[in-house]
């Protein structure tokens, strides 16, 4: 990304600009860049290297099951580790719980 399209801003100026109504995206800019742009964008990203080429016109969107607040017991040294693993670590601890749900379900009816 070249200098001449980073804008800085200090923290006082986008509260001015949010309390006026200021959009903070130059939507001008992003109006009119062109598909081929973007394509030619992504390909040099390497964030976007293993996406670009994906058929993204079946995409639906999925919304999470809503959670429900519980009090569970555990061995402290389960907590520690996914404590230790950083912010998040009860999202992954429902991960670990719905990995291991699906494939019970799956060798429940293979079975």
């Amino acid at each position: 990304m070249s200098k001449q399209s980073i804008a800085k801003f200090s923290a006082d100026d986008i509260r001015k600009r949010v309390a006026s109504g200021q959009s903070q995206s130059d939507w001008a800019r992003v109006d009119a860049t062109t598909d081929a742009e973007i394509e030619a964008a992504m390909r040099s990203n390497p964030d976007w290297a293993d996406t670009v080429d994906i058929d993204w016109s079946q995409a639906a969107v999925v919304y999470p099951a809503p959670k429900s607040a519980i009090s569970i017991r555990l061995d402290q040294d389960v907590i520690d580790f996914f404590k230790g693993t950083g912010k998040g670590y009860q999202t992954r601890i429902n991960a670990v719980l719905r990995h291991f749900m699906v494939e019970t379900k799956k060798n429940k009816k293979a079975g």
